[in-house]
């Protein structure tokens, strides 16, 4: 074997995605993360010649350098689990959540109950599913987000990875509209407004449940009021727009008004008498994104029985959800909210020259010496 590093160069599929998800994406068999990890400590992964992190985003026509094969430490055997080749039943259980094809996606309804991805004692998720997608090439579509397996609705996946790197920008540039519809407990008060509250993973949950913390990631959901069942409950729009774990979910209990069904944040206060489901009442309606070639996707999805039938219950209609104009801008990009940053920044800025000023004035001021004490007056030699 060659003991001379090894060197690859970024295809056009790969442009823009991150360093460790191409690793997974060609090597997966071969390098583990934490392998990937150790390379970047000790300075042995490279891109274009300069040292690189598993989190860098790569471009296509960059290469990539790694230790030659021989470096590697041996990796214990470990017994790969083999997974069972989808059913009739499966397959046809995937394709009908399919409720838009673009040449770049498949757009899906997830239903609640199912997870997108696969993890301990989860051997049934969309993820596996998604081979009853496959072209004839057998190639399947690949996930690029993600929703909670309690929460439905609106979910893409794409059909190639060069398009599946155009999604991934657009989530993760936050270009893309996401809209959930959610019921909550109580009168929420305000119709509208935007919860800025930083999010962290709670301790002691093991990373399962996520809390409001100062030293948090920055979190902020934009939510209007569609219509109130009194004090009782209401129907609410939820646009997030950041893209943190349970965000959503967090954000609305932080509020107060935890959503119906959720036991994780919202406790024994979560739930509503009189024949409300139990379940999770939170679903993504509709996704508006960008696809190649300047085309557009946006697809609304249907409701799952049991968040339809709380809607009835509690006399709220889904055609006032649909009438909400989609299209407002972002609150902390409102011209008044970027002239208070300004303002704020330039006193700020103010400060700092004043305080500096004031530091330079001090130190260059001459020093003042004891005057020469004269001999006593009235005093000769």
């Amino acid at each position: 074997m060659s003991t001379e590093p090894r060197t690859f160069t970024v295809a056009a599929d790969d442009d823009g995605i991150r360093l460790d998800r191409w690793f997974k994406r060609h090597m997966g068999e071969e390098v583990s993360f934490n392998l990937v990890s150790r390379w970047a400590r000790t300075g042995q992964l490279r891109v274009n010649g300069e040292k690189a992190t598993p989190g860098d985003r790569i471009l296509a026509g960059q290469t990539i350098r790694i230790p030659p094969r021989e470096a590697q430490p041996v990796r214990s055997a470990r017994p790969q689990r083999v997974l069972e080749p989808l059913t009739d039943d499966e397959r046809s259980f995937v394709q009908e959540m399919v409720i838009e094809t673009t040449p770049d996606a498949f757009v899906l309804n997830k239903p609640p109950g199912l997870a997108t991805q696969g993890g301990t004692k989860t051997d049934q998720h969309l993820d596996r599913l998604l081979d009853g997608l496959a072209d004839e090439e057998g190639n399947r579509p690949k996930l690029v987000h993600r929703l909670d397996k309690d929460t439905s609705g609106v979910l893409l996946v794409a059909r190639s990875a060069r398009s599946a790197a155009y999604f991934s920008k657009s989530f993760s540039g936050r270009t893309a509209r996401k809209v959930y519809w959610a019921i909550v407990v109580g009168d929420v008060g305000p119709d509208e407004g935007l919860i800025d509250a930083p999010l962290a993973k709670q301790p002691g949950t093991g990373g399962e449940k996520m809390h409001v913390a100062e030293d948090g990631q920055p979190a902020r959901t934009r939510f209007r009021v569609i219509d109130r069942a009194g004090t009782r409950a209401a129907f609410v729009e939820l646009q997030p727009l950041t893209g943190r774990t349970h965000q959503l979910r967090a954000h609305m209990a932080y509020l107060g008004h935890p959503i119906v069904g959720d036991a994780k944040y919202g406790g024994a206060d979560a739930f509503l008498t009189g024949g409300v489901s139990r379940k999770l009442h939170l679903h993504a309606r509709r996704l508006k994104i960008d696809a190649p070639g300047g085309k557009e996707i946006d697809v609304s999805a249907e409701l799952p029985a049991h968040f339809a039938e709380t809607l009835a219950t509690l006399g709220f209609e889904a055609r006032d959800g649909d009438n909400m104009p989609l299209d407002r801008p972002d609150p902390a990009k409102s011209p008044e909210v970027q002239a208070r940053r300004k303002a704020a920044a330039a006193k700020t800025a103010r400060k700092e020259r004043k305080g500096e000023r004031r530091g330079r004035g001090a130190s260059s001021a001459p020093s003042k010496s004891p005057r020469p004490k004269g001999p006593p007056k009235g005093r000769g030699r």
